[in-house]
């Protein structure tokens, strides 16, 4: 099966809502969600505001609360983007909630010669693969496979990288808390 889900309240469904687990893939060093744009230029101006994060933490917290797993592996460029910044600066609210977010440097993947993807995906219930597609507003949606090869090809990225990418409250990146 092949599906295409436009952004919004069907990729929200897509990804949150799981049986038994969400793993994310991002890659990106910059994403341009709009609703992300004045947060991250409040951060730049020195008033962070991470209010932004409500509505999804607590979506966060009721999935793992119910015993399900959400979890994500976060590409750092060297030197790391302003955007990157920003995000390790609020990631430790997402662990709050439940998430496991990790970190993985660049450098560490090319020295470990890991052959990670140059796409953003979400591997969901380990059953269908979210591939994103980005533009210049973020999100422009996602391509939902469920083919048992491309099934197989991401679950053995996650499986590479998930025991080599550093816990965000174990990382160097877990001190540039902004609030």
């Amino acid at each position: 099966m092949s599906e295409w889900v436009e952004p919004g309240p069907d990729f929200f469904d897509l990804v949150t809502g799981v049986r038994v687990s969400s793993w994310r893939w991002e890659c990106q060093g910059e994403y341009r969600e709009p609703d992300e744009r004045e947060p991250w230029r409040r951060w730049r101006d020195g008033r962070p505001d991470n209010s932004f994060m409500h509505g999804w933490v607590k979506t966060i917290r009721s999935i793992t609360e119910a015993g399900k797993r959400f979890e994500r592996v976060r590409m750092v460029t060297e030197p790391p983007t302003d955007y990157l910044q920003w995000m390790f600066s609020f990631t430790h609210i997402n662990i709050e909630a439940g998430e496991d977010i990790r970190w993985l440097a660049e450098s560490r993947a090319h020295a470990l010669e890991l052959p990670m993807p140059e796409h953003d995906f979400y591997i969901i219930d380990d059953e269908r693969v979210a591939i994103l597609h980005f533009g210049e507003n973020g999100v422009a949606g996602a391509e939902v496979l469920d083919d048992p090869e491309t099934l197989a090809k991401h679950r053995q990225w996650r499986d590479l990288v998930w025991p080599m990418a550093v816990p965000h409250m174990e990382s160097e990146y877990s001190s540039a808390r902004s609030v």
